[in-house]
């Protein structure tokens, strides 16, 4: 059984490139409806090709659902209109209701939309096998929509970088320089949103 979506998302391809190989991304798209909590000691804030990632879900912060394997593969290919990146979830659920299904194949493939290189196609590929998939698949439906939802409320954010960071001595002597000279004037940019954490 197939769940899919097609989406036109308000950000740039590779935006949505680093936004998929991001725990806290990829976790925000199912919040705060479904919690994501990495089990190893320190999860990796970037999801590498041939990563395994173990997880917890929690509905609603409290409920237990289960246990889900991550295993990310990294996939390049081209269409008519250009380069397509995919990123394949190959992992299985582990523990829950979820773990009564024989398959699990998450596939998400980010592309640019055709004549518009600053919009990104995003297109969203669940199957699911074995005898639990009728039962499953109305309340998978359902998240997936959800889902859907979620990527285009947050995708305008993946577009913007983080600040480069500095070590601990660099920022204290950019500190002390700043309270020990005139303010300077603001830069373009200044003020402007956050973006996802990679």
């Amino acid at each position: 059984m197939r769940i899919l979506l097609k989406l036109e998302l308000d950000c740039t391809p590779d935006a949505a490139w680093r936004a998929l190989h991001s725990s806290r991304a990829i976790a925000e798209l199912y919040g705060p409806l479904i919690e994501m909590v990495p089990l190893e000691a320190q999860p990796a804030t970037s999801l590498e090709s041939g990563a395994d990632v173990p997880v917890q879900l929690r509905a609603l912060g409290a409920l237990d659902i289960g246990r889900q394997l991550i295993h990310v593969e990294d996939r390049y290919t081209e269409d008519s209109h250009g380069p397509v990146r995919i990123l394949r979830d190959s992992g299985i659920p582990l523990t829950g209701p979820l773990s009564q299904l024989d398959v699990w194949d998450h596939q998400m493939a980010v592309s640019a939309v055709p004549g518009r290189p600053d919009k990104t196609l995003w297109r969203d590929r669940l199957v699911i096998g074995g005898i639990a998939a009728g039962p499953l698949w109305p309340v998978l439906w359902a998240t997936w929509q959800y889902r859907a939802m979620r990527l285009r409320a947050l995708a305008p954010t993946w577009s913007y970088e983080p600040e480069p960071t500095t070590d601990g001595a660099s920022s204290a002597a950019a500190n002390t320089a700043a309270a020990t000279t005139e303010p300077a004037a603001p830069q373009d940019g200044d003020g402007g949103p956050g973006s996802a954490d990679r």
